[in-house]
């Protein structure tokens, strides 16, 4: 495929055999982007892990400190009980069988799926095709709660859950590039810190192999991993 004129010179201005710094990272980033829409800002972090094991499996959630930029659709699932506190926090969808049946139909049109405890039962049928798209409900990530309201909260005031997929690389939005470079910055560092944080005890040798952001359809930042370690 050949590239773009915009391409071109966007990939000019990144340097592949140079490490940069966060800070510099969050600023190029911003002046390689080639779209005329305000686009994401991804973060691609390659692990020193064997998702095989069990125990190695990172996954969690985070808090950005700027949001993500992204209005998110939440869909909470719960009993008639907890609707309206659901409602009142500014969930999109709330519900139950009706829900169901239209996931079960094959509409996924959300971001997160919030449910209480007791309707996990019903909702485990939807494994095939929630699971897939990250968007089952887990108590790891929050997801599964009893305070159904303050979960909406925490996704709409931009919680974001992680995990590492089969080849050992969590993906993760933290931004758009209209957001300053400090605040781009500083949504990579929670994200990045929480990460190894939660480093496997089991996981031997170099745990941060790569970090690499970019923005959508723009070339890639290498990132300096010795200097995000530290």
């Amino acid at each position: 495929m050949s590239l773009t004129k915009k391409r071109k010179v966007a990939a000019a201005k990144v340097d592949k055999n140079k490490a940069y710094s966060l800070k510099d990272a969050s600023t190029l980033v911003k002046e390689i982007n080639c779209t005329k829409f305000d686009s994401s800002v991804d973060l691609h972090i390659r692990l020193g892990v064997d998702p095989k094991k069990a125990d190695q499996q990172v996954r969690g959630t985070v808090s950005l400190p700027h949001g993500t930029g992204k209005t998110k659709k939440v869909l909470v699932l719960c009993t008639p009980d907890k609707e309206a506190s659901a409602k009142e926090a500014g969930a999109d969808f709330v519900g139950l069988d009706e829900f169901i049946t239209k996931i079960e139909g094959g509409w996924t049109d959300i971001d997160v799926i919030i449910a209480t405890p007791a309707v996990m039962p019903k909702i485990g049928k939807l494994g095939k095709v929630l699971g897939p798209r990250n968007l089952m409900p887990n108590p790891k990530t929050g997801t599964v709660t009893n305070d159904v309201a303050a979960a909406v909260n925490e996704v709409k005031g931009g919680k974001i859950a992680f995990k590492v997929d089969k080849a050992g690389i969590v993906h993760a939005s933290i931004g758009r590039v209209s957001f300053a470079p400090e605040k781009i910055a500083e949504n990579s560092a929670e994200l990045i810190n929480a990460i190894i944080k939660l480093k496997p005890s089991s996981a031997k040798g170099i745990y941060l192999k790569g970090v690499s952001m970019a923005s959508s359809m723009s070339p890639g930042i290498a990132l300096d991993t010795k200097s995000l370690m530290n």
